[in-house]
C-alpha cells in the first residue's frame, strides 16, 4: 500500500501541474490499485489516459469522494476515482413522485425510420480509410417511448421537456431519472419538466439502425421526434409539450450523446440544452457523406470553429479509461478521450456556455458517474 504521504504528494503535484488555482480536496480513503487480473478475451481493454496529455484541457481537480463542479460554472473538471450515489436518489419524505407512462411505436408507421440491420460486420474500405463496405437488410422494429411526466403538472399546461436517448425497453422502467427528477422539482433546482425517454432502433454502430439514427450528421433524427414521436407523446397522454426552444433539452450516452448534441446543432430553434455521457464525436457515420466525411470528428476539427456560435448549453463527460478505436478503421478519428478533449477546447473558444467533466478511473458510459453527476449536470444545463 502506497504512503498517505506519497498519495498526497503526487495529488498535490497534478493540482500544481494544472495551474494555479485549481480545487483540491483529499480523500482520506482513496481505494488501493485495483489487483492484476487476467486479461478477458477480445479486444484489449481502452488504455488510461492521463488528464496531463498534451491534448488535455486546463482542469480544476475534485478529488473529495463524491465531488462534482457547482452548477454555476463554466469550464473543465476532474472528479473521481472515488464516486458516491446522490442524495437525490435517496426517498425522502414530503416529495411528490411523478408518474412513468409508457407505450410503443411501430416502425411500419414510421416515414422517417421503417427499419435496417446489418447482414454482416463491415470491412475496411480499401478506397475510402475513413468508411466501412457493408450491405443492410429491412428489420422492422418496435419502439418504446417511456414518459416522465411531473408531479403537479395540469391538463393542458404547456410543459418544458428532456428527451432522453436510449430510453428503456418495452415493460422496462427508469428509475434513476424519475427520481433525481422528483427532487430538483420539488427543491426549484430546474423547472417543471418531462422526460421523453427514446428507445432506439435496435443494434449499434454503422449499418444499425441506431447507428443511423444517432450517428447521422444531419438534422433527420430530430425531425423523426418532431413529427411523429412528440406528437404520439402528446396525443396518446393528453400533454401539452412546449414549443419553445429555451424549455427544450437533450441528453444521451455514448452515440445517444453525439445524437443529443447533433439535434441541439443542426435545430437550435428546437433544442438548447445538451447533456454528454462518454459522447461519441468520432467518424462513425455511415452511409458516408462527403459534406461531413469525418462524421461526428468533424464537430471538433471545424463545423463549431467555422460557424458562429450557436445558442446551446452543453454538459460533457468522459472517462479516462473511454472507447479508443474499437474497430478495423485506422483513420485516427476512434479515440472517445481525445474527441470530447478537443470538443471541450473549441467549444471554448468559441465561447459556449459548457461544463467538461473528466473522470478517473472510469469507464465508457460509467453508471457510477451517471448517478453522482447527473443531479448537478441537469442544474447546470436548466439555468
Amino acid at each position: 500500500m502506497r504512503h498517505p504521504m506519497l498519495r498526497r504528494s503526487v495529488t498535490v503535484w497534478l493540482a500544481l501541474a494544472l495551474g494555479a488555482g485549481a480545487a483540491v480536496n483529499f480523500a482520506a480513503d482513496s481505494p488501493p490499485p485495483r489487483a492484476a487480473t487476467a486479461a478477458p478475451a477480445g479486444p484489449p481493454p481502452p488504455p488510461t489516459r492521463s488528464p496531463l496529455a498534451p491534448d488535455a484541457p486546463r482542469f480544476t481537480v475534485l478529488s473529495a469522494p463524491g465531488a462534482n463542479p457547482r452548477s454555476d460554472r463554466d469550464g473543465n473538471f476532474i472528479i473521481g476515482p472515488t464516486y458516491v450515489a446522490p442524495r437525490e436518489l435517496e426517498p425522502a419524505a414530503g416529495i411528490p413522485a411523478g408518474r412513468v407512462e409508457q407505450f410503443t411505436l411501430e416502425s411500419a408507421d414510421s416515414r422517417f425510420y421503417p427499419g435496417i440491420a446489418r447482414v454482416a460486420p463491415g470491412t475496411a474500405d480499401p478506397d475510402n480509410p475513413r468508411t466501412l463496405r457493408l450491405e443492410t437488410r429491412p428489420q422492422s422494429y418496435q419502439r418504446a417511448i417511456t414518459v416522465y411526466i411531473p408531479a403537479g403538472a395540469k391538463p393542458g399546461q404547456e410543459l418544458s421537456f428532456m428527451v432522453v436517448h436510449d430510453g428503456p425497453r418495452p415493460g422496462q422502467q427508469e428509475q434513476t431519472l424519475p427520481r433525481i427528477l422528483d427532487s430538483l422539482i420539488a427543491a426549484r433546482r430546474i423547472p417543471m419538466i418531462a422526460a421523453v425517454m427514446i428507445q432506439n432502433g435496435g443494434g449499434d454502430a454503422q449499418g444499425s439502425q441506431r447507428g443511423l439514427e444517432y450517428d447521422t450528421m444531419s438534422g433527420r433524427f430530430a425531425e423523426f421526434i418532431e413529427a411523429e414521436v412528440l406528437p404520439a407523446v402528446e396525443a396518446r397522454l393528453g400533454l401539452r409539450l412546449t414549443r419553445k426552444p429555451a424549455g427544450r433539452a437533450v441528453m444521451g450516452c455514448s452515440s445517444g450523446a453525439a445524437a443529443a448534441f447533433t439535434m441541439a446543432w443542426f435545430h437550435p430553434e428546437w433544442y438548447r440544452r445538451v447533456i454528454s455521457y462518454s459522447g461519441t464525436f468520432v467518424n462513425q457515420q455511415w452511409p458516408f457523406n462527403p459534406s461531413t466525411p469525418g462524421g461526428a470528428w468533424d464537430y471538433h476539427t471545424h463545423l463549431i470553429a467555422d460557424s458562429p456560435a450557436k445558442p446551446i448549453r452543453v454538459w460533457m463527460h468522459v472517462g479516462d479509461r473511454d472507447l479508443f478505436n474499437p474497430n478495423i478503421m485506422t483513420d485516427g478519428m476512434h479515440d472517445w478521450v481525445a474527441a470530447n478533449h478537443r470538443l471541450a477546447k473549441v467549444l471554448a473558444q468559441k465561447r459556449y456556455h459548457y461544463q467538461y467533466v473528466f473522470a478517473l478511473d472510469s469507464g465508457h458510459c460509467d453508471a457510477r458517474v451517471r448517478q453522482q453527476t447527473l443531479p448537478e449536470a441537469l442544474e447546470y444545463i436548466w439555468r
